[in-house]
């Protein structure tokens, strides 16, 4: 997949928050959100 271009809609997606339930990015359309990837260093997964 190709990287989006700044300042472009950003694609669909779904990950698990830190309670492991999913979150979509469609949960919160028509907000402002910002959107922070933290690697799981000492995770098992």
């Amino acid at each position: 997949m190709a990287l989006p271009e700044i300042g472009s809609e950003a694609p669909g997606f779904t990950l698990p928050n830190q309670n492991g339930e999913d979150v979509s990015l469609s949960d919160y359309s028509g907000k402002n959100i910002l959107v922070w990837f933290v690697p799981r260093a000492f995770g098992s997964n």
